[in-house]
């Protein structure tokens, strides 16, 4: 097996690799962290932090990147936090894809209800989507808000002072993040940052994050800046609930829509598949990722979406605030 290690990447500018498969490098970008009670996830030897990465999207691919980060899921009872899907979207995570995975921890699927209607804004209409699709035939399903929410406290929070997540948030003692990298119509994009915050919040959360703090019933009206920062200390909140040494981060880089999981009528992807991506660190796992797309010849429309709504401020806050690192060494397994 040959490791080609490569440095974090600009996503301002294209980056690649030679056809040779010898690394071209451009310099990370690293935003200092204040205390925050967040571990920034598995340093290399460089002191950076390491995302692994597979070409190899299958069941074995996905094992393949989870058994690199060297942190088994530990504890009796493993929450696996992925997105049902919206009716009507073919692009979420296949059941046949995570199925070996998701079983290999002994998981349990959890999702939260929505905040703009839809048929996952109701628990019993969410069970429903979760079995049309196909994810109780592999797992067993809870949905985090189905018995209300709880809050939890926002550390160095520029609009958060607590963040609004399932009830059932603390029956569980290890988190596999499990994300469909792709775009998002408000987000710009959405991976491990969008999934531990939007994800794990329920419906009164996500109109907190949406509204930058300032409504509990409404995800409507918020500033734009004020959303995608918000989604940052809520993705805080809940790594330093769960604990940091808890979870683990994997994107799947596959059916690469502008638009999210979320919408019933997605955008078809222009864009080829490109790869399955895992860290400790969820900063530098999502930052890796839209480099991937920047360097992608045919990333045209995704990258739009993403500078369209200033996705890269997500993730560029969550370095701030201490969450991870957005300098980051990738490691190819194949």
């Amino acid at each position: 097996m040959v490791l080609v290690i490569l440095s974090g990447c600009n996503s301002n500018a294209a980056s690649n690799t030679g056809s040779s498969g010898n690394a071209v490098q451009s310099q990370g970008t690293a935003a200092a962290a204040p205390e925050s009670g967040v571990s920034a996830g598995n340093p290399g030897a460089s002191g950076k932090a390491v995302v692994y990465m597979t070409s190899d999207i299958s069941p074995a691919g996905l094992a393949a990147v989870y058994g690199a980060l060297g942190r088994e899921a530990a504890g009796n009872n493993v929450a696996v936090k992925l997105s049902t899907g919206e009716p009507g979207g073919k692009h979420f995570l296949s059941p046949d894809l995570i199925k070996d995975l998701v079983q290999s921890v002994d998981g349990t699927i959890v999702e939260a209800n929505t905040a703009y209607g839809g048929r996952r804004a109701a628990t019993a209409m969410h069970y429903q989507v979760a079995r049309d699709h196909g994810f109780t035939a592999i797992a067993p399903v809870v949905i985090l808000d189905e018995n209300g929410d709880i809050p939890l406290p926002v550390a160095n929070g520029k609009h958060l002072k607590e963040d609004l997540v399932g009830a059932h948030f603390n029956d569980y003692d290890f988190h596999m993040v499990l994300s469909h990298f792709k775009g998002h119509a408000m987000g710009g994009f959405g991976g491990a940052l969008k999934n531990l915050s939007i994800g794990y919040a329920s419906s009164r959360g996500k109109s907190l994050i949406h509204s930058g703090g300032k409504s509990l019933t409404s995800p409507w009206g918020g500033e734009q800046n004020d959303f995608l920062e918000s989604m940052a200390e809520a993705a805080q909140a809940v790594v330093n609930a769960g604990g940091p040494e808890n979870f683990v981060y994997i994107n799947v880089m596959n059916h690469l829509s502008v638009d999210c999981d979320c919408s019933s009528n997605p955008a078809a992807p222009t864009m080829a598949d490109i790869a399955i991506l895992a860290s400790l660190d969820p900063v530098a796992l999502d930052k890796a990722c839209v480099d991937l797309v920047y360097a992608a010849p045919d990333g045209k429309d995704l990258i739009e979406r993403i500078e369209s709504r200033n996705g890269i401020l997500t993730v560029t806050h969550a370095a701030a605030i201490g969450l991870g690192s957005m300098d980051y060494e990738l490691v190819r397994l194949d």
